[in-house]
């Protein structure tokens, strides 16, 4: 892998996206970070020697605008990851369609919209990795969390459909399953349920995988992984 390599991380904010910035920082590789607010990203772009990028996931051609520009600053991303998501909570029968809507357009559409631009781009070039961040409710669903489970379900067939396509033209395509909460400054500081430091998930322990899953062997390519704190229950 080149040291000129970049990569290109869709949803960056202060968690698991920064440590995915500054893992792919430490390595080498040009970090593009794009946000709906890019102005929360200067400090992170300034750690991390990164660009700055504002981009509505959920919009076509905001998406297309991001890749154009990337390609301009920096060049050919070879690593995208999509990490945005978005979630409406609530019994099925109060939950607004409006939110519900955005919710899955953010979630899995807009998936879609950056696994294409990043196909696009790393087609011709004949290589490149594009990793979707999904989370527990991929695999099952959970109560009053049915728009979030609709949105990741779908991003994982996404994720699986992507694969089976573009793995035999040199394009790893990789759906992370985050089973568990991550550690943020939020939570995860105390153990009020007994079960150690371990419980939540380290956010730059999650980072080094996805470093790991960009760099493996194509002869032996994972199409999905699982990542979970080894206290959390199946």
């Amino acid at each position: 892998m080149s040291e000129a390599d970049i990569a290109v991380i869709v949803g960056t904010g202060s968690g698991l996206s920064a440590s995915l910035a500054r893992r792919f920082s430490k390595a080498g590789m040009r970090v593009a970070l794009a946000a709906r607010d890019a102005g929360k990203l200067k400090d992170l772009a300034a750690e991390t020697g990164g660009v700055a990028y504002s981009c509505d996931a959920s919009d076509a051609d905001a998406v297309d605008g991001l890749f154009e520009a990337v390609a301009a600053d920096l060049g050919t991303p070879m690593m995208v990851v999509y990490n945005a998501s978005q979630r409406a909570r609530g019994p099925i029968a109060e939950l607004d369609p409006a939110q519900v809507k955005e919710a899955i357009l953010t979630t899995c559409y807009g998936g879609f919209l950056v696994g294409r631009a990043a196909a696009r781009a790393m087609l011709p070039a004949g290589r490149g990795s594009i990793m979707f961040t999904g989370a527990s409710a991929g695999v099952k669903g959970f109560p009053q969390s049915a728009p979030f489970a609709m949105g990741k379900f779908g991003l994982r067939g996404l994720a699986q459909s992507m694969a089976r396509e573009l793995h035999p033209k040199n394009i790893h395509v990789v759906h992370v399953v985050v089973d568990g909460g991550i550690r943020s400054e939020a939570r995860g500081r105390d153990d009020s349920a007994g079960r150690g430091p371990d419980a939540w998930l380290d956010p730059d322990a999650i980072a080094e995988t996805y470093y790991h899953l960009h760099t493996q062997h194509r002869s032996s390519w994972s199409w999905e992984i699982e990542v979970r704190p080894w206290v959390e229950s199946f």
